[in-house]
């Protein structure tokens, strides 16, 4: 994706004058594949992170280091960007606006306070969109590829049930990654074996984990100080549960060699939910199916009709009884039951999150196709052994999806032409 630039002008002075001036209005950063990342884009998002690890009362690493560490996130993140446009992945508007009011909901505001509140600390609520836009797209392409190899079987959730039991502890990580390629040489590996030694030995002599992180670690969370959040741990890979039986609130690991690299992990906290309850969601929706003969463009058309005749009254249950082409609900005038949150994959999810009991939502599209979907309620209920099954398997798939995209991320990282600029 080629974005145009503006080419630095020579502005003519008097010869009496200071020396002839020439204006950067902007230059390229680097140079990724056939796309560009330019100063303007790297200076802005420095600044969101400066803003981040300030008010998080963080450690804030030098400027060379931090610049650094923020372009490598923008390569990763054009490339993933490049990989989901020649794939075909899009994003709608309404899937844009229902990612901003869960992000609103989250922090409980609207969408028109969190605007303002963004604006109020200096940020360009557009540029917050189209990178809201960007985050769906790259997050579209990795489950994407990673569920087209990702499997669990019947028998993984029998061991993992046999072993977990579907434990509901959840632990705050935080973590330093020094990656390799899978093909490393014998070199590399020493390499990253001294300086994620030279990590440790930092670590014990008393410095800052999340400062360390930062500046040197190589995972995906390194700008948010190595920070992964609030994770349960029989969805975490095993190399972290397992480090994770033995520890203790505040401590943390050796050096620790995987597939992708030496990790360091600190358990930041842990919390413990006894409940063995779920929350279920009850709703209804419509879809307009992708096809051969549909478009992505004709299914918003249709689905744009549907929307405005629902708006101006019409029967949810009749119009989605003979419209829609989900198969298995439209004869139910598109009930779908009861059912967890992500069954329907995690977009769906979220847009029912997002709503109240008998709100409708607007347009938005999944891989599935369009969708229009009305929250019925929630509740509250015991799992059932069925249920079980279901979490286990979801726990398991959700570890391997994470073991997967870190490999491809990886593997796009290596394999790609990148030119650094500064």
């Amino acid at each position: 994706m080629i974005k145009k630039i503006l080419i630095s002008s020579l502005l003519a002075t008097q010869l009496n004058s200071t020396a002839t001036a020439e204006q950067l209005l902007d230059e390229i950063v680097a140079v990724v594949e056939d796309g560009i990342i330019l100063r303007s884009e790297l200076d802005r998002s420095v600044n969101n992170v400066v803003k981040q690890l300030n008010a998080r009362g963080g450690q804030l690493p030098p400027k060379s280091v931090l610049d650094e560490q923020v372009l490598d996130r923008l390569i990763l993140q054009e490339l993933q960007i490049q990989k989901a446009d020649a794939a075909g992945v899009r994003v709608s508007e309404s899937e844009i606006d229902a990612a901003l009011s869960q992000v609103a909901r989250q922090n409980n505001l609207t969408l028109e306070q969190m605007q303002m509140a963004l604006e109020n600390d200096g940020l360009n609520f557009a540029e917050f969109r189209n990178e809201m836009s960007r985050e769906i797209k790259t997050e579209k392409i990795r489950n994407g590829l990673a569920n087209q190899s990702v499997r669990v079987s019947e028998h993984e959730i029998d061991l993992f049930l046999a072993d977990n039991e579907l434990s509901q502890k959840e632990v705050r990580l935080s973590h330093i990654l020094i990656a390799l390629d899978a093909n490393a040489s014998e070199q590399e590996v020493d390499e990253a074996k001294n300086k994620v030694n030279n990590i440790y030995t930092s670590l014990e002599q008393g410095e800052n984990f999340s400062k360390l992180a930062t500046e040197l670690s190589d995972g995906q969370k390194a700008l948010e100080g190595g920070d992964l959040g609030w994770r349960k741990t029989n969805e975490l890979p095993t190399l972290f549960s397992d480090q994770l039986k033995v520890m203790k609130v505040g401590e943390y690991t050796h050096p620790v060699r995987s597939a992708n690299g030496f990790h360091i992990i600190k358990l930041e906290d842990s919390r413990e939910d006894a409940a063995q309850m779920i929350t279920q969601y009850n709703a209804r929706h419509i879809l307009i199916e992708n096809s051969e003969l549909v478009t992505p463009s004709q299914g918003m058309e249709m689905i744009n009709d549907l929307y405005k005749q629902l708006q101006n009254g019409g029967d949810f249950s009749k119009i989605a009884e003979e419209k829609s082409d989900d198969v298995s609900s439209a004869p139910l005038g598109g009930d779908l039951g009861w059912f967890e949150i992500n069954k329907f994959g995690q977009r769906f999810g979220d847009v029912v999150k997002s709503l109240e009991d008998n709100e409708m939502s607007a347009p938005f599209q999944t891989q599935a196709g369009w969708h229009i979907v009305q929250k019925l309620g929630q509740k509250e209920t015991d799992i059932s052994e069925e249920l079980k099954r279901e979490q286990a398997r979801r726990a398991i798939h959700a570890r391997k999806m994470d073991e997967e995209i870190e490999s491809w991320l990886r593997e796009i990282r290596g394999e790609a032409f990148v030119e650094t600029r500064i």
